[in-house]
Parts: C-alpha cells; sequence; structure tokens
C-alpha cells in the first residue's frame, strides 16, 4: 500500500447556493432574437410564475466587476424572473468560468421521465388544469401524457426510459406486438437513432402478426397503393436528409483537418499549455491528444 497521502479535491461549485440580487448577474451570451416568443420560453416562464425557481441559475465570480456574477447555465430562466419581477434568484456558484463542467452532467429529462413525473404529480394532487398552466399547454396534452406508455410493454420503456425518444415513436410502438416493441426499441438503442422517422419505417417492415389488430386491420384496407405512397414519402424524407450531409461533408472535412493541424502543431507544442492543462484539465488533454493522432479523416 502506498504511503501517500491522498490528494485533495477541488470543487467545481461551492457547496450552498446562494440567492443573488438580478441586477448583480450579467448574462454569458446574448439570448437568440425572438427566443420569447418560443413554447419553451413561455413554458420556463408560466413554471417560474406558478411553482418558483425549481432549478437554480448556474454562476461563476465575474472577472471585470467584483460583486458581480456571469451567468453561465440559466439565461432564460433569468429572463423570466426579470419578466415576472422577481429581485433575487438562487444560484449555484461555479469556481470555474465555463459552463462546459456542469452542463457536462446534466440529463435532460426524457419523454417517458417527463410522463412518470407528470403521473406521479396527479397522484399528489395536482389537478389536470395545474399541470397544463405550469407547462403552459392545453388540458388535453397532459391527458395525453397520461395515456403515452398504454399499450406498450415494460420491456421496450425500459429500453427507452432514458433516451431522446419522441411522442411520436410511442404512438408508433403502440401498432405492434410486444416482441416487435421491444425489437424496435433495441434497433433504436443500436442505432443509436430515436426519430419517428426510423419507427415508421421499420413499422413499414413489420409483418403483419406482429401488428396489432387494429393496425393489421388499417394496413389490409389501406392496400398497396397507400402502402407504396407512404414507402415513397418515407424514401423522399430520407434521401433528403441524405443530400443535407453530403452537402455538408466536404466543408466538415476541412474544419476538422483545420482544427486537428492547431490542436497538434499550436496547442500540444505549447508545454505551458500542456502543463497546465495536465494539472487542471486532464481529460481534455486526453482528447485533445486524440485529435492530434487521427492520421486520416474518415472516407465518405
Amino acid at each position: 500500500m502506498s504511503d501517500k497521502p491522498p490528494k485533495s479535491v477541488r470543487l467545481g461549485f461551492e457547496r450552498n447556493c446562494k440567492e443573488i440580487a438580478l441586477e448583480l448577474l450579467q448574462p454569458g451570451i446574448a439570448l437568440p432574437a425572438g427566443i420569447k416568443d418560443t413554447v419553451k420560453f413561455r413554458q420556463i416562464r408560466t413554471s417560474v410564475r406558478a411553482i418558483g425557481l425549481v432549478e437554480p441559475i448556474v454562476v461563476t465570480h465575474s472577472r471585470d466587476s467584483a460583486g458581480s456574477f456571469v451567468v453561465l447555465d440559466g439565461h432564460m430562466r433569468l429572463e423570466a424572473l426579470r419578466e415576472l419581477g422577481a429581485q433575487k434568484a438562487l444560484c449555484l456558484i461555479s469556481t470555474d468560468d465555463e459552463a462546459y463542467t456542469y452542463n457536462k452532467r446534466v440529463n435532460r429529462l426524457s419523454v417517458v421521465q417527463e410522463h412518470r413525473m407528470i403521473v406521479r404529480a396527479a397522484e399528489r394532487g395536482v389537478s389536470v388544469q395545474q399541470l397544463a398552466e405550469v407547462l403552459d399547454v392545453s388540458q388535453g396534452a397532459i391527458r395525453q401524457q397520461f395515456r403515452l406508455l398504454d399499450g406498450i410493454c415494460g420491456e421496450a420503456v425500459s429500453l427507452l426510459a432514458d433516451k431522446p425518444a419522441t411522442h411520436g415513436v410511442f404512438k408508433v410502438l403502440k401498432q405492434m406486438k410486444p416482441f416487435r416493441q421491444i425489437d424496435v426499441a433495441q434497433a433504436m438503442v443500436n442505432l443509436g437513432n430515436y426519430s419517428t422517422k426510423l419507427s415508421l419505417a421499420m413499422l413499414q417492415a413489420t409483418p403483419p402478426d406482429q401488428l396489432t389488430e387494429a393496425a393489421a386491420a388499417k394496413e389490409q384496407r389501406a392496400g398497396p397503393t397507400e402502402a407504396l405512397q407512404r414507402l415513397q414519402r418515407e424514401l423522399a424524407a430520407v434521401q433528403a436528409d441524405t443530400k443535407l450531409l453530403e452537402e455538408g461533408y466536404g466543408p466538415a472535412n476541412l474544419q476538422l483537418e483545420i482544427i486537428k493541424t492547431y490542436v497538434g502543431k499550436t496547442l500540444l507544442e505549447n508545454v505551458a499549455v500542456v502543463r497546465w492543462l495536465a494539472r487542471t484539465h486532464a481529460e481534455y488533454l486526453q482528447q485533445l491528444q486524440l485529435i492530434a493522432e487521427i492520421k486520416q479523416l474518415a472516407p465518405q
């Protein structure tokens, strides 16, 4: 066993959240034009008005103005608080002046997690009207959330529970029998693709005996002409996506080559930079070294 004393671990954030006056908070970035007209901003504003600030704003001490703070994460929450006339905000103070460390550890709610949160809130006595007001959606949308997983087998739900699958994916899965649902969910996990387009394509490839009775009857009524038309629409959509990827391939490769050269020739040949990275951000240094060691870009 080694007799060396354990190294002290520097905390990335101060231990306790603090309430800070809004006038002392400086935005780290400018919000895009029209952001206040988006559904996301309206949801945040409505939620803050109804139940207050759930997730603290992440800030760091300003280097330019003593006593002030720069916002690293939570710009829309801050803007919502200002619109609502708040004077202070609960803040988590970072000891680093960058948002990567924080955002790397944040997991946004998936559709399944959001469904479970809404169901749990309803079980605790929160009305549909209150949920609709907080989330800034219609009461009908909340009721649809209650039925999101109806007809979905538990294994498929488990596979997609923490994945960014869309609401449309679960609507498609409901048209399949349990074993086929599991196959499709596993395929989406393996491909890392959770789009409704992929689930629809797999639905079209599903044999009738693996569809629910209602879906099989609908497929039979649709006939070959309508099914062919749907396949043609899906193929057109896939071709459009492929075209976009092809158009962006050349510029992306050029940009990657420039970045690789800069990292290898400028950053990693600077002894002071390498020492600082090794001392403070060893994981960044490792990733930069991997980039610099790329010998050949992937073929198109």
